[in-house]
């Protein structure tokens, strides 16, 4: 195998598992180790992977953040079954915290009833609770214009306020190593704040957030439950243990 073949072969299979073995790439490529940790290394000061005791791993690249109408069409149908089945854990006389987004924007017509309590950071959600005659408290403080979310620090005093039976949270990415995180600082702050005043927590993220990051964290993975369409085979033993429920479509 030539070099440029061995390197497009490294940057295949490292797109697909994320991390990689040296000597799983001398078996595969039927080169000597000191080859391919020439090619790693070339690669590395191309900016096109990192290297690990003992291989090499993706760079991260920080996901940026969409407006809440161009995320709204994004795995529509995974998310409504994400939604049907983050709503089916509620309880009569719970009081729910409903982070803003597009997932948990989904909840909403399987939540229309008046035995609980919800309390939004999110005006989106706020209005279409109120279209439908639904009592509601929203949280108060700055609006995000891109997001519809409301945060900031009268925000974070209100909602210190409160104590929550279950939170539904949104998330741009869920990492193995770095948690949950999401674009802006202070919309973390909120998300965390929320978290933390919950007895129990549930992420809502499809399989396009897995091993996605962000530039703020929010929490660790065991501080809450994940509920997924489906979690890529490959990433199994990373999220092993990690509470992660998958739906069916």
């Amino acid at each position: 195998m030539l070099t440029e073949e061995r390197k497009a072969y490294i940057l295949k299979e490292l797109a697909q598992r994320h991390t990689i073995k040296t000597s799983d790439l001398v078996l595969e490529t039927q080169t000597s180790e000191s080859t391919i940790r020439r090619d790693l290394k070339e690669l590395e000061q191309d900016g096109q992977l990192k290297r690990v005791h003992g291989g090499a791993s993706t760079l991260f690249h920080l996901n940026t953040e969409l407006s809440m109408s161009e995320k709204s069409d994004l795995y529509l149908v995974e998310k409504k079954a994400i939604a049907r089945s983050a709503a089916q854990l509620i309880e009569p006389n719970d009081v729910i915290y409903l982070d803003a987004g597009s997932t948990t924007y989904e909840m909403l017509p399987f939540i229309l009833r008046t035995d609980i309590r919800i309390v939004t950071n999110s005006i989106v959600h706020a209005h279409y609770l109120a279209q439908h005659q639904i009592p509601a408290i929203m949280i108060g403080g700055r609006l995000k214009l891109s997001t519809q979310a409301i945060i900031g620090s009268e925000s974070i005093k209100q909602l210190g306020q409160y104590h929550f039976s279950k939170a539904f949270m949104g998330m741009n990415g869920v990492h193995h190593q770095y948690g949950f995180t999401t674009p802006d600082e202070e919309e973390a702050t909120v998300k965390a704040t929320a978290m933390r005043q919950s007895s129990q927590c549930f992420i809502l993220a499809d399989h396009s957030k897995f091993e996605a990051l962000s530039f703020s964290k929010v929490a660790n993975l065991e501080e809450a439950k994940i509920i997924t369409d489906v979690l890529p085979e490959k990433w199994h033993t990373l999220y092993q243990d990690t509470t992660v429920t998958e739906v069916t479509l």
